[in-house]
């Protein structure tokens, strides 16, 4: 017996059978069950979604021997006539051969003449945009007026080039593309059936692969069949597509997270090795980075377009926001890389090192240390004094305060634990708040947010910030905890730092910044509108200054 490909082979016979598509079907079944039949339907969407699948059903339905029913036997000579092709009274026509006028009319001929039968004379025209001009004109006039036994069934996969006359004169049912986990569920019921064994990774890479057609899923699952020797795994579907691994993409993320280069540099050459295209398996790390980002801020929000969601917010959880925008931004500048490099795999390679050696370090806690030239050497101690200089205030300020903080400085391998004495720390003003944040030059997102922070309340071991409740989307434990590591490192011990949600009463130091900023601009706008040059030019000429053009070059940090 001739193998029948499974494209054809598992084509739906029922509405029941079918993957997808409820909206279209609930409205076809019940004009069938209510007799509510209309004479010309239009069927669009993508290739192999289902189109004229559905068309042969309804006609199934329509003719079906035991009455217009919804669900057609399957056992009559209609239904089985239909199903082969070979119903009378079931004209196909592929409209993309079929384009002339004198074809249409030659089709239409027949129209006014009953079924020869079943009870409707079903015209099944497929691509139908490819009609010409006249073709459609001698359609319309059947359309307009048909007779009571005709039903036209029209599908296309470009409904935008049909004459609004003909869209006018039928029911239209736009077929979605359908899921990666409808098209993975179908294809599982289907090898559980053909008793094949699989890997349930297999079936996400050919649903990706498939774009959302179910015919192009089977056309594909029979490949993988072929290739993999009748067990699809999928190590050999994603080699058979060139689709990256998705393990693959975890494990470059995890060896970024680690800081591991070694490993970094082994999932290069397995990429190489696998003759993964570059280009693609960019794009997939793209996605990948993209979803990643979503699960931080928006958990409900991640897809399970590859059956890993739960992977993915598990990851999620251990990336910052700083590290996957970095490595987002990388990846996608580094696309232009591959496209100049004569040797697409060092690119490639430098493109993760890039990623691995540019990441945002959280501030370490650091402890000055002098290693000892002589076994005798003595311990010694540094003392660090900071001057700050508050700015003028309307209020009477201290001129300066100092904050003395002992640091021990000891041999290599030995601590010298700070005592009391060493410990005290000056209260924090809002203007030394904005000096030591200055200082401290933290980068990043977690700088940001220390920006705008002032303090609330203090002690030797524990300080109170506010952060601006405008700013706080980004926050989160891991931002808290690089906050308290950067300011215990600061004042040489440890700190129980904490930060509440709220309105500040005070400048912050971004506060601060943005308004000094807005200053200097204003006063480069009046000095610009001052100078003698430019009020030549706008005298002589009856010009005018776009002030909004005026900015600030090699602005410093104040």
């Amino acid at each position: 017996m001739t193998y029948q490909v499974l494209a054809r082979k598992w084509r739906p016979k029922t509405f029941s059978d079918m993957a997808g598509q409820e909206h279209v079907l609930q409205t076809l079944i019940h004009a069938l069950d209510h007799n509510r039949l209309h004479h010309a339907y239009l069927f669009t969407g993508t290739r192999g979604v289902g189109k004229t699948t559905i068309a042969r059903i309804f006609a199934k339905c329509l003719n079906c021997e035991e009455g217009v029913t919804s669900t057609p036997c399957g056992k009559c000579s209609a239904c089985l006539e239909i199903a082969e092709g070979r119903f009378i009274d079931l004209i196909e026509v592929d409209a993309a051969s079929k384009t002339k006028v004198e074809d249409t009319r030659e089709l239409l001929e027949n129209v006014q003449y009953a079924p020869s039968r079943g009870r409707y004379k079903v015209y099944l025209i497929d691509e139908v945009h490819m009609l010409s001009t006249h073709s459609f004109n001698a359609l319309l006039k059947t359309l307009e007026e048909p007779p009571p036994h005709i039903v036209f069934l029209l599908a296309t996969t470009d409904p935008h080039k049909l004459p609004i006359t003909i869209l006018s004169r039928c029911l239209q049912f736009s077929l979605k593309n359908l899921s990666p986990q409808k098209i993975v569920d179908y294809l599982r019921s289907v090898l559980i059936a053909e008793q094949i064994s699989f890997e349930e990774g297999a079936l996400w890479h050919l649903a990706k692969g498939a774009q959302g057609s179910m015919r192009d899923a089977l056309t594909l699952l029979d490949q993988s069949i072929s290739f993999c020797a009748g067990n699809v795994r999928e190590a050999e579907v994603s080699e058979l597509l060139g689709t990256p691994d998705q393990a693959l993409l975890v494990r470059i993320i995890q060896a970024l997270k680690e800081e591991n280069a070694a490993d970094l540099l082994d999932c290069a050459s397995a990429v190489a090795e696998r003759a993964f295209d570059y280009f693609l398996f960019l794009e997939n790390l793209l996605s990948l980075l993209h979803r990643l980002a979503i699960a931080q801020l928006v958990p409900s929000g991640v897809d399970n377009s590859q059956g890993d969601r739960e992977q993915i917010l598990a990851l999620a959880r251990e990336l910052t926001a700083e590290d996957i925008q970095l490595f987002y931004q990388i990846a996608l500048n580094g696309r232009q890389d591959l496209a100049n490099a004569h040797d697409p795999r060092m690119a490639f390679e430098m493109l993760l090192l890039r990623m691995l050696v540019f990441a945002p370090q959280a501030p370490e806690e650091t402890t000055q240390s002098v290693a000892s030239d002589s076994p005798d050497s003595e311990k010694k101690k540094t003392e660090l004094e900071i001057t700050q200089e508050p700015e003028s205030d309307p209020e009477p300020e201290p001129a300066s305060e100092q904050v003395a903080v002992s640091t021990p400085v000891v041999e290599p391998v030995q601590i010298v634990e700070s005592t009391p004495a060493m410990m005290k720390v000056a209260v924090l003003t809002p203007q030394s708040w904005i000096a030591l944040v200055e200082e401290l030059s933290v980068a990043g997102i977690t700088g940001n947010l220390l920006a705008n922070c002032v303090p609330d309340a203090q002690d030797e071991s524990s300080l109170s910030l506010v952060l601006d409740e405008s700013q706080s989307a980004l926050f989160n434990d891991e931002h808290l905890r690089r906050i308290t590591q950067c300011l215990s490192s600061h004042f040489g011990r440890e700190m129980n730092v904490t930060i509440a949600i709220g309105r500040l009463q005070v400048e912050s130091p971004a506060q601060r910044r943005q308004r000094m900023k807005e200053e200097r601009v204003q006063e480069a706008i009046q000095n610009f509108e001052k100078d003698e040059n430019v009020q030549a030019i706008v005298q002589h000429f009856s010009a005018h200054i776009q002030q909004g053009s005026i900015s600030i070059a090699n602005e410093v940090k104040s």
